[in-house]
């Protein structure tokens, strides 16, 4: 699960991406996992790289590199579900156009659970699913609910100015 509040320990952020794994793993898939996320250009920055304590809850990185570890995290995983909640609410919309092509590549092959309000990070999915007040007010891909003209239609040309 990558959520838009990240859970993250006084630890290496090795050890917070590695989190996730039930067996064994190496440095390099932890490397992997972090450089698929874009999670290593800020890494390398930093004076230990991936041995560097971020402290209690993450508190040395910014809403978007916490967020970047998360879905190193569940890169890292490789679990047949993923749910993506808000994953990712804190990053500039040039981080997440990074971060998508990942996020893409993280969903192939599993089945997934986005929910999201913005609208880029979901376009692709097989099926969406509109919720207004607790009830489901459309459903369908995203070529579908924008010929409906519906709620989904009114809330793409907010985001998009369409």
């Amino acid at each position: 699960m990558v959520s838009q509040n990240v859970h993250l320990f006084n630890d290496t952020i090795a050890n917070n991406i590695a989190y996730a794994r039930n067996e064994v793993y190496t440095r390099e898939q932890i490397e992997e996992a972090a450089r698929m996320a874009y999670a290593m250009d800020f890494i390398e920055k930093m004076d230990n790289g991936l041995d560097t304590v971020i402290g209690e809850n993450g508190v040395l990185l910014s809403g978007g590199q916490r967020q970047r570890i998360a879905i190193a995290r569940a890169l890292l995983r490789d679990s047949p579900v993923l749910i993506l909640d808000e994953a990712t609410s804190a990053l500039d919309t040039e981080s997440e156009r990074a971060i998508q092509s990942a996020l893409d590549e993280l969903q192939k092959n599993r089945t997934s659970l986005v929910i999201a309000h913005r609208l880029s990070t979901i376009e692709k999915a097989d099926e969406i699913i509109v919720v207004e007040d607790g009830y489901i007010a459309e459903r369908g891909d995203h070529a579908t609910l924008l010929a409906k003209n519906g709620a989904y239609a009114q809330l793409h040309r907010l985001q998009f100015g369409q």
